[in-house]
């Protein structure tokens, strides 16, 4: 039998199968190399993830075996549970004043940055800093001992004469306090900013000049335009992690004054490693999970009014 016969008899040469068996080390070399990264996605996130879910419908205090109670959880968390609500209302609205103030310092640092002068990555490097060491314990700590009665800040208003501020102690200004720190830790936003500047065409701002609009008028009508895709991706990253926000609520105020900082993530740990309800605690993250897949989805849904694309395409 002729090659030709035999490729058409058999639908491939004889050595194709030779080239497959070749072709098996090389797949499993490929599955070598990301193993570390798959077992640690199954071991530490996909795991937990799927037993937080069945937990959520027990009662499970990781001490007694689980029993299972349907959704008695979830009907206490809305009916009986004070708590939650005082907590999701504080969580809220520390997403809602954290996120919008750390995308625009985050913008106007890169702005600053954005500019061609020597050693400039040098302070590029420095702004970024705060983002390494902004969500540690040390920085919380070196937070709280700032904002205390008698801290830095304090110390400093005293130069200009002004009274001493009750930064944490006072239930109307310690969520705001809080806020500032994830706010100083800009630096993963501003990158993406700093970066999408650089991709603004040089020729719309030289349009822009001749055509006599301000610096105002052109951040707003030119810049702004062309960063809202990444805007967008800084939005949905920042409300995320503001959503899980545990550290400096729990390390700078504990929560106080009068749960004025008692966020979403306090609550959870409270429920799992304080009072060991670890079942109700599941369930609470799962309502966690919902709601920002919820504000994710809105924030998709609207994108397109108001995210703009180089190829004209709404974000679909």
């Amino acid at each position: 039998m002729t090659h030709q016969s035999a490729q058409a008899a058999g639908g491939q040469t004889p050595g194709s199968e030779g080239k497959r068996r070749k072709r098996k080390p090389g797949s499993l070399v490929a599955y070598l190399y990301i193993s570390p990264w798959l077992i640690g996605f199954i071991v530490l996130t996909l795991v937990p993830f799927v037993a937080s879910f069945i937990y959520s419908f027990t009662d499970y205090n990781m001490v007694r075996k689980q029993t299972f109670v349907g959704l008695a959880n979830y009907i206490e968390i809305f009916t009986k549970d004070p708590v939650f609500v005082q907590s999701l209302r504080v969580t809220l609205l520390y997403v809602v004043i954290a996120v919008p103030l750390k995308l625009i310092v985050a913008l106007l640092v890169a702005m600053l940055l954005n500019v061609k002068m020597r050693g400039i990555s040098i302070y590029r490097t420095i702004y970024y800093l705060p983002s390494i060491l902004g969500g540690s314990v040390a920085v919380s700590v070196l937070w709280r001992f700032m904002f205390m009665r008698e801290g830095l800040v304090n110390e400093m208003l005293s130069y200009f004469s002004l009274p001493p501020v009750n930064w944490l102690g006072d239930p109307n200004l310690a969520l705001f306090t809080i806020t500032l720190l994830p706010v100083w830790e800009f630096g993963s936003s501003m990158v993406l900013f700093l970066a999408g500047l650089k991709q603004v065409p040089a020729e719309l701002y030289e349009a822009s000049k001749v055509d006599g609009a301000s610096r105002v008028r052109t951040f707003f009508s030119v810049t702004l335009p062309l960063l809202t895709p990444i805007v967008l991706f800084n939005l949905i990253m920042q409300m995320i992690n503001a959503f899980q926000q545990f550290t400096a609520a729990f390390v700078i105020t504990d929560g106080g004054p009068m749960k004025s900082t008692y966020l979403y993530g306090m609550m959870l740990y409270d429920n799992a490693f304080q009072f060991f309800k670890m079942g109700y605690a599941s369930a609470q993250s799962w309502i966690l999970f919902l709601i920002i897949l919820v504000f994710t989805f809105v924030l998709f849904k609207t994108s397109n009014r108001w995210a703009h694309y180089e190829d004209g395409g709404d974000g679909k």
